[in-house]
């Protein structure tokens, strides 16, 4: 049994911090709900580091308030989202990924299918990093 030094026990501490699986659960929770704002508030780290692929928009993004206006933009593109899927979690150590497909209409442009795979990396139950891979979609007008 922990020994409960002054006001401190270590069970109750590492209770308060959610692990890698639980922050990996509540992320799919709140995206599937599209709560994204609500997911980067809750659970990112302020010094979090969010990747693109090579020749994206917005390729390296770092702090939790660029990366909420990141979302926020990518939001305000949307003329209209026909269906997100956004699988169960795989989760090894610190780092967990999600397989996302969507199924998107972007203002002025046709509808598109993205395909793409997102690695996060969890530090103390916040989300410290985040990468997505997926190909660059050709973007023609209407």
């Amino acid at each position: 049994m922990p020994k409960n030094r002054g006001n401190f026990n270590v069970l109750e501490l590492i209770k308060e911090v959610m692990n890698t699986q639980e922050v990996a659960n509540r992320l799919i929770q709140l995206c599937r709900e599209g709560k994204n704002v609500q997911a980067i508030d809750e659970l990112y780290a302020d010094n979090v580091i969010s990747k693109e692929p090579d020749g994206a928009p917005m390729e390296l993004t770092e702090g939790k308030e660029a990366v909420k206006n990141k979302t926020i933009e990518w939001e305000n593109m949307v003329e209209e989202l026909h269906s997100a899927i956004i699988s169960d979690a795989l989760v090894a150590d610190s780092f967990f990924t999600v397989v996302m497909d969507m199924d998107v209409t972007y203002k002025g442009m046709e509808r598109i299918g993205m395909n793409e795979l997102a690695v996060y990396e969890v530090k103390d139950g916040k989300i410290v990093a985040e990468e997505f891979f997926y190909k660059m979609p050709a973007m023609a007008s209407n």
